[in-house]
């Protein structure tokens, strides 16, 4: 009986949870994060250099191209630099969910997205938007490395691929958006402007990450434990049931006791070695990693080179296509 009543009360579900309501607000923000990336593609805001012509006359140039007069390797740097920052940060973030509140987590990724992306739209400079974009990508990792568990534990148990197929579908779904909404406000506004309103748009998530009751990952301890849960017996282990006076039981949690003691800092580092070692050490994830880091660089690399135009945008006036020069 006591047993019941410790492990019911482990993780009770806020107010605000609704598992369909968890979905539509990961799904929202899944996209966000796509249209960042199909609008840093799109001609509005890549732009193009300026150019001259043998007779010596010259055409302005246009979006981040333009303005700070970038190169094609330049070009290509600031279009995969959110890579370098999203495969860094990835295994920070989950291995600090072992100890951290992983919700809280996503609210600190958002808020560095938030933060970088409206950092792309005041960058002055080559380096200034290639750092902005490589926190663009810390950002993203703690979205990307724990809103998909999060769908797994809440989703019901005969739906968890349909509900996973409906967040993965934001995928493809941002990218097409985003071509299209960089090159109109590329056109009507200003390249700055589409960063300004994609951290716009997400300020309001990074702050419900924050002042929402957090909910709890399976497998981790509830909130003031620096310990890992791996079953219902091992969370029973840290409430321990003493007799009272008066025959009842109270409880108290040993992980508050534990966690005085703990080296803090140091443990975190050893935790995250540890995870890293056993990542690197795995060849199946390093070539998947390498595989898709070298297929994304390729796209957008052999797409620009070509000027092609992505069919999916096809319906959107010529001078909003994606690697079209005009």
């Amino acid at each position: 009986m006591i047993r019941d009543s410790i492990s019911s009360t482990l993780a009770p579900q806020p107010s605000w949870f609704t598992a369909k309501r968890l979905l539509a607000i990961f799904c929202i923000i899944n996209l966000l994060n796509y249209v960042d990336r199909g609008a840093i593609a799109s001609n509005g805001v890549n732009g193009k250099r300026s150019e001259c012509t043998k007779s010596g006359t010259c055409s302005s140039g246009s979006g981040i191209q333009g303005d700070f007069d970038l190169n094609n390797f330049q070009d290509g740097v600031i279009s995969s630099a959110f890579m370098v920052g999203l495969l860094l940060a990835s295994p920070i973030f989950a291995s600090l969910a072992k100890s951290v509140n992983p919700f809280r987590l996503i609210g600190v990724g958002l808020t560095v997205w938030t933060f970088a992306t409206a950092g792309c739209g005041l960058s002055i400079n080559f380096w200034s938007i290639t750092i902005c974009r490589m926190m663009v990508g810390v950002g993203e990792a703690s979205f990307i490395s724990l809103a998909a568990p999060f769908i797994d534990d809440n989703a019901p148990v005969d739906q968890k691929t349909a509900w996973l197929g409906v967040f993965y579908m934001c995928i493809p779904t941002g990218i097409a958006v985003g071509y299209v909404y960089g090159g109109l406000v590329g056109s009507l506004l200003n390249w700055r402007w589409a960063f300004g309103i994609e951290a716009l748009l997400m300020l309001p998530f990074a702050i419900l990450g924050f002042v929402m009751k957090p909910l709890q990952l399976k497998g981790f301890s509830h909130t003031g434990s620096k310990r890992p849960l791996t079953s219902v017996q091992t969370s029973c282990t840290e409430a321990v049931a003493s007799p009272c006076q008066d025959g009842s039981f109270q409880t108290r949690n040993d992980s508050m006791d534990d966690s005085k003691s703990a080296p803090g800092i140091l443990n975190q580092f050893t935790r995250f070695w540890m995870d890293m070692k056993v990542l690197l050490l795995d060849k199946v994830y390093v070539v998947n990693i390498l595989g898709i880091f070298l297929k994304i660089c390729s796209i957008i690399g052999f797409v620009k080179r070509f000027n092609l135009c992505f069919p999916v945008v096809w319906f959107a006036p010529k001078e909003y296509h994606f690697g079209s020069n005009y």
